[in-house]
This record gives C-alpha cells, structure tokens and sequence, in this order.
C-alpha cells in the first residue's frame, strides 16, 4: 500500500522497553466492542494490552506518539467511557453509535470526525433470489492530536489488514494519526475499485445478453444492478469533498507530508466516480434497450396469435353457417357437400397459413 520502506524493531533501547512493559496493563481492554488498543511512538507499536485510560496516560506522560482504539458496533455505554477519556463531541459520539451517516468530515473542537462507506461485492455463487450485489457498511473515524478512535458498523468494514500493512511502514505511522486516516481512507477507496471492477463484469453480462438475438431479458436483474449502483454512488461522491478538505491543510492534524496522500486516494476516487457515473448512464440505456426489446417481442407474440386467430376463424365460419339448421340450403341435398365443404376449409387454413409465414407473421 505504501512506497514508504519498512523498518525493524532493532532501534528500541532496553529501557524504553523496561518502560512500556511496566505501563501495560494485564486486564482485558475493557469493552467486548473494542476490537484492538494500541499505542504507537516513532511508528512503532509498544508491546501489551493496553485499556484506553492506560494508553491515553502513557501517550500523554511521554509527550510523543498516538493511541490507536477500534470499536465494533459499540453501543452508548461501551463508548461512553471512550468519550469522556478523549474529550469527544456527544453530536459526534451519537451518529457514531447510530451510524446511517453519509460521508462527511465535521470539527468539533480540536477534534475531526470522519465518516466513510464501505462496500463488499456479493459473488454470484453466495447471493440469493434479489438479494444485494453490492453490501455496505460504515465507518467513523475520530481524529485529534495524539488518538485516532475507529469505529465500524457492518462486515464490510475490517480493519486488521490496514492495521498490520501500516505497522510493517514504521516511517508513515511516524508521520502521526493522521498517517492511520490516510491508510484507512486508501483502503476504502481501492476497496471501490474492486467493486466497481466486478459490478463492471457484471453489466458487461447484462449488456451481451440485452443485445444478444433470440435471448429473454429479465428486467428486474437491471433494475437490481441500477439500485445498487445508486447506492454505490451514494458512498462515493460525496467523499470527494472531505478528502479535498484533508489535502487542503483543513485541519494541523494533517502534516504537509501527509496532505500529498490524500491527493493521491483523491485522485483514485475520481476514477472511481468516473466509473460509477458510466455505469448509471449505461444501466440507464439498457433498460431503455430491454423495454425496447421487450415491446417488439409482445409485438411478434401479438401477430402470431392474430394470425392463427384468422386461420381458426375460417373454418369456424363455415361451420358455423351449416350449423344454422336451415331447411332450404342447396349443398344440404347434396352428395358431395360434405367432403367439399372439408376441402374448402383446409384449402382456406393452408392459404392462409402460407401467407402469415411469407409476411413473417409465423
């Protein structure tokens, strides 16, 4: 993820060591909601299990480095203590508890609350009848000068994997908090272009059997796609504006060097927003093609009933006449009146069938 190269543990001295080790507490982190605390100087994570108030204190008491809490789907007790330790907004401690946030970037003091969408692409093989293709979940991020407090709502959103690739960069942790936010922000933004990559594999199916001769389109499947790219686009586009917010020197959390990566996840949600506002143009045009489709299907479905209609109804007439039970009818008396009649009637229906099939209407 980053150019940045890795180094070793090999520069900590023993008695930083001696220190930290003393620090840690051997109790559990406090919360089933807290997913991981740790605390991060020079880049480099202090070994033990920490509760927020111990990692809080050793930042503060050492004057360098930052905390690191994940929360899962805390609810406002299991975050009450967090907030009271930090000094969080209650607005932002709210809409991190309740989620259903859209993206957006808001100051509270001296602290930054971020919020970004997260998306996972469902496989074919693991979706069921109109279930979603595209699964979404939330994740708030709290930024202040020495802590950053992640908290995630849904699946979709895990976190380890940025976790550990940021810990193998000891240079970017170095840069601050703010380094973790760029991470997190990068990993949401390629996580989009995944998405966006198989949702494109996904049209691109749609649009070879919409356009294929011979072939029944279902309409609900493109109306599904349609929703989900909506739904999508609402993840995306309005991130635009807090990263343009971050890479603006909007905050001094934010270092120059820091500011440079989040041009860049900038420059890859532009792409993504690219892709996003194609698809919805090109979902737009093959519903238009299908119902086009579908109408000239009824069409054909139509002529071909009217004329097998027609070639019923004309042996039905002239059944229907000698059914009258009239006394005075010539062909009554009539030898031959029946196999002729039965002759006229296949000479009719042949008749007319031959001339349905010419003018393509069977």
């Amino acid at each position: 993820m980053f150019s940045i190269p890795t180094l070793g543990l090999r520069n900590r001295s023993p008695r930083a060591g001696n220190r930290r080790r003393s620090s840690v507490s051997s109790s559990p982190r406090g919360s089933a909601s807290v997913v991981d605390c740790a605390v991060y100087v020079d880049g480099v994570r202090l070994p033990g299990e920490w509760t927020h108030e111990q990692a809080m204190s050793e930042v503060r008491s050492r004057r360098n480095g930052f905390v690191w809490i994940g929360l899962h789907e805390p609810d406002q007790r299991q975050i009450n203590g967090v907030a009271e330790t930090f000094g969080l907004h209650e607005l932002a401690v709210e809409d991190a508890v309740h989620a259903h946030q859209r993206p957006k970037l808001e100051r509270y003091d001296d602290t930054l609350f971020m919020v970004l969408k997260t998306v996972h692409y469902v496989p074919d093989r693991a979706r069921a009848t109109n279930s979603e293709i595209v699964e979404s979940g939330e994740l708030m991020i709290f930024l202040g000068r020495d802590f950053v407090i992640t908290v995630r709502h849904g699946r979709q959103a895990e976190l380890t994997r940025v976790r550990n690739e940021l810990e193998q960069s000891p240079e970017h942790l170095a840069l601050g908090p703010s380094a973790v936010v760029h991470g997190i922000a990068d990993h949401v933004v390629d996580s989009y272009l995944e998405v966006t990559e198989s949702v494109q594999d996904d049209i691109d199916t749609i649009e070879t059997e919409v356009f294929a001769p011979r072939t029944n389109i279902d309409a609900e499947q493109i109306y599904l796609m349609k929703r989900e790219v909506m739904q999508l686009r609402r993840a995306v586009m309005p991130l635009s504006q807090p990263l343009q917010r971050l890479a603006g020197g909007y905050t001094a959390h934010v270092p120059d060097q820091v500011r440079s990566y989040f041009r860049d996840v900038e420059d890859h949600l532009v792409t993504v927003s690219e892709r996003v506002a194609s698809f919805d143009e090109l979902l737009t045009t093959l519903v238009d093609a299908t119902l086009a489709k579908i109408t000239l299907q009824q069409n054909t479905d139509m002529r071909k009933i009217s004329a097998w209609v027609a070639i019923i109804s004309t042996p039905t007439m002239i059944a229907g006449i000698y059914g009258m039970n009239f006394r005075i009818m010539p062909e009554l008396e009539w030898a031959f009146s029946y196999p002729v009649t039965l002759l006229v009637m296949m000479l009719a229906c042949v008749t007319l069938f031959k001339i349905f099939r010419r003018n393509n209407w069977l």
